[in-house]
C-alpha cells in the first residue's frame, strides 16, 4: 500500500486495526519479553507482574492469531506450552525498540512539556474562576 492511499476508508481501517494491535500496552510488553527466546506462560506472567491471567491469555491468543507468536505444546505431564516470536514478531521488535529508544531519549522533554501545559492550564482555570 502506498502512502498516498491512506485516505481510502478500507486502507485506513486495516492500518488502524494493525496499529491497534501493535500499539497495545500488553502486546508491546509481551513482544519485548519474548525477544530473547521461548518462554512459558507462567514465566511471561511473572516477568510482566501486573498483568492478569485473563489479559495475558487474550494477548497471547491475539498475537498468535496475527502471526507474531507461535504456541508450542509439548506432550508432557503436565503439558508444557512455550511461546516464541515468529519472523513477523521479530520484525516488529525493530520499530518497538526504536519507539522505546525515542521515548527514553525524550522522556525528560515530555515531562517538562507536560509540566508547562499543566501550569498554564491551572493558571487559565484560576483566571476563569476569578
Amino acid at each position: 500500500m502506498k502512502p498516498g492511499n491512506f485516505h481510502e476508508s478500507s486502507a485506513c481501517r486495516r492500518i488502524s486495526d494493525i496499529l491497534g494491535r501493535v500499539g497495545d500496552k500488553w502486546t508491546v510488553l509481551v513482544i519485548v519479553q519474548l525477544r530473547e527466546g521461548p518462554l512459558r506462560f507462567s514465566e511471561i506472567k511473572r516477568r510482566l507482574g501486573s498483568i492478569s491471567q485473563k489479559m495475558l491469555t487474550a494477548t497471547l491468543r491475539a498475537l498468535e492469531r496475527d502471526g507474531f507468536v507461535t504456541r508450542t505444546v509439548y506432550p508432557t505431564v503436565p503439558p508444557r506450552v512455550d511461546y516464541t516470536l515468529t519472523g513477523l514478531g521479530r520484525d516488529l521488535l525493530q520499530p518497538v525498540n526504536a519507539i522505546a529508544d525515542w521515548a527514553t531519549r525524550n522522556a525528560d522533554a515530555i515531562d517538562r512539556a507536560r509540566a508547562r501545559f499543566d501550569r498554564s492550564t491551572a493558571k487559565s482555570t484560576e483566571v476563569r474562576a476569578a
